[in-house]
């Protein structure tokens, strides 16, 4: 018998949300389920240093857990390093900290100003001593993708008519409509989040399962045996079809 994969949408900082997905899984697989997290740990939910903490634990225990890297925990990555670096996929006028993205509030959650009075460098220079190192290895050790069976997890989803060993990154982080608006056969059951979808959405070839959790709406947890998709809710488990 195949073992069931659980999956878990964008959390955005919201560990109370975190909290209750846990739980949920736990009462449907127990201590032990594997638990794939798609990504988008940090930005816009208020409590970012609680979730990576929450979830640096549990892999730290030896959880069966494994994270994907989004691009939000990319930014926060790359805006720790010695020299913050700029995400050229952004639009003109954007960056991490910008009001939209949600980066200040990442920082916040550590204690640290990044309000607009202030100096880039010396916000960097509080961000670094604020964060602790076992944060910044967990969003280095994240994972651009994962096989399992029939099933291809990644964060954005994948660049239609291109092989899935051979997706680059970017857009395994940062795809968008190009890949949610085609209907080709993948060549496996494409699952992620970043796309924000008034309810999880199977769409036959791939599952959005971003229901907006960093606007405060609900983050949903799901099942998955073979290419069978059950949501799990406080009701119970409920089939996602095409």
């Amino acid at each position: 018998m195949t073992q069931p994969i659980y999956a878990i949408g964008d959390i955005h900082g919201q560990l109370e949300m975190l909290e209750n997905a846990l739980a949920l899984i736990e009462a449907d697989g127990g201590t032990d389920a594997h638990i794939i997290f798609l990504g988008d740990y940090v930005d816009r939910g208020m409590h970012s240093k609680g979730v990576i903490e929450r979830l640096a634990t549990g892999k730290a225990a030896g959880k069966p857990w494994r994270f994907l890297k989004g691009n939000h925990d990319r930014m926060f990555e790359w805006f720790m390093e010695p020299i913050p670096r700029h995400d050229p996929y952004l639009l003109i006028g954007y960056h991490w900290l910008h009001e939209k993205l949600g980066g200040t509030t990442t920082l916040a959650s550590y204690g640290v100003d990044a309000s607009e009075e202030r100096r880039l460098f010396n916000v960097h220079a509080d961000a670094l001593k604020a964060v602790p190192h076992h944060h910044l290895r967990f969003l280095q050790d994240c994972e651009i993708s994962i096989f399992a069976g029939p099933l291809f997890f990644t964060h954005a989803g994948v660049r239609p008519g291109v092989a899935l060993h051979d997706q680059a990154e970017d857009d395994l982080v940062w795809i968008r409509n190009e890949f949610s608006s085609n209907r080709r056969d993948h060549g496996a059951l494409v699952v992620h989040g970043h796309t924000p979808v008034a309810a999880p959405l199977h769409a036959g070839n791939h599952v959005n399962l971003d229901t907006g959790a960093g606007y405060g709406k609900p983050l949903t947890t799901a099942v998955f045996k073979d290419t069978q998709v059950h949501v799990l809710t406080d009701q119970g488990r409920q089939k996602l079809v095409p």
